[in-house]
């Protein structure tokens, strides 16, 4: 026990985080009743309330992260976050078509983040909310916090049993949140049905080209633990990586990634999104 319990801490030193959180990651298992969907629906879900929150209280930093305002949230715009996460609540979402079901899902997972940490705010980061059900790595990722068509969901339920199994694109990763400097960006719109392949696109490039997610030091291709963690999103190998982040990058990094072939390291930063914290330091 004391020889693993010295490797773990060894690992941490060296890579700047656990190597067991990418054998706890968790698997994309499908929930088959969220497969359901009318192809044929012309329905649009109405996101203009959290649309609203985002552009009033999320500030672009000049390092490229975006940022919540969470101390600054008014005591009516908290309750209009608490009545739009009711309204989402109350959808049959079901009866809509596959994009405007994408964007559902997208704007709910961020929602219901800010949502919980606004409850448990000042906190440094997210995994230090105790719900009673954290799981391995802490956090509130494993409590039911909605219900859904009479199911109870949490954070998990909709990353990992549904977001990812049912559509099965990597650029989930870029548009769920989880009120961490280390994830990409809590964007300033909601995501919307008509537009969300081309959001995505965005969002995608946006964090492949910040220094959250990519970093060529002396040579060395260093990313986001999230392309760790997730690997098999990714095409599960470092080549599978490198051409997804080739795709994405900008000139001067697709530059920096020729010839590159494996992946040197990963790190991810845990602190939370809090505009407070950028005053604070």
């Amino acid at each position: 026990m004391r020889r693993i319990l010295f490797c773990i801490v060894i690992s941490f030193f060296l890579t700047g985080t656990f190597w067991f959180e990418e054998l706890f990651a968790p698997d994309a298992e499908l929930w088959p009743r969220w497969k359901r969907h009318t192809p044929e629906s012309v329905a649009k879900i109405d996101h203009s309330n959290w649309d609203f929150l985002l552009k009033t209280y999320v500030r672009s930093g000049q390092d490229g992260v975006n940022r919540f305002a969470y101390s600054r949230l008014s005591a009516a715009d908290a309750q209009q976050l608490h009545k739009y996460v009711q309204n989402m609540a109350s959808v049959l979402i079901s009866k809509y078509n596959r994009r405007e079901q994408f964007a559902y899902w997208i704007n709910l997972y961020n929602a219901l983040t800010t949502q919980v940490i606004l409850t448990h705010y000042p906190i440094s980061s997210i995994r230090k909310i105790d719900l009673g059900n954290a799981g391995w790595a802490g956090g509130p990722w494993a409590a039911t916090l909605i219900a859904v068509e009479g199911e109870k969901l949490s954070l998990h339920d909709i990353a990992h049993r549904i977001l990812r199994p049912v559509w099965r694109d990597p650029r989930i990763h870029y548009a769920i949140t989880c009120g961490s400097i280390g994830c990409p960006n809590l964007r300033r719109d909601a995501y919307e049905g008509d537009t969300v392949n081309r959001v995505l696109e965005s969002a995608a490039r946006d964090f492949v080209n910040n220094h959250r997610g990519v970093n060529v030091e002396d040579g060395d291709l260093i990313v986001s633990s999230i392309y760790f963690w997730f690997q098999t999103d990714f095409g599960d190998s470092d080549e599978a990586v490198l051409e997804h982040l080739r795709r994405y990058a900008g000139p001067g990094l697709r530059s920096e990634l020729e010839g590159l072939k494996t992946i040197t390291n990963h790190r991810f930063n845990w602190s939370l999104n809090s505009i407070d914290l950028v005053l604070e330091g």
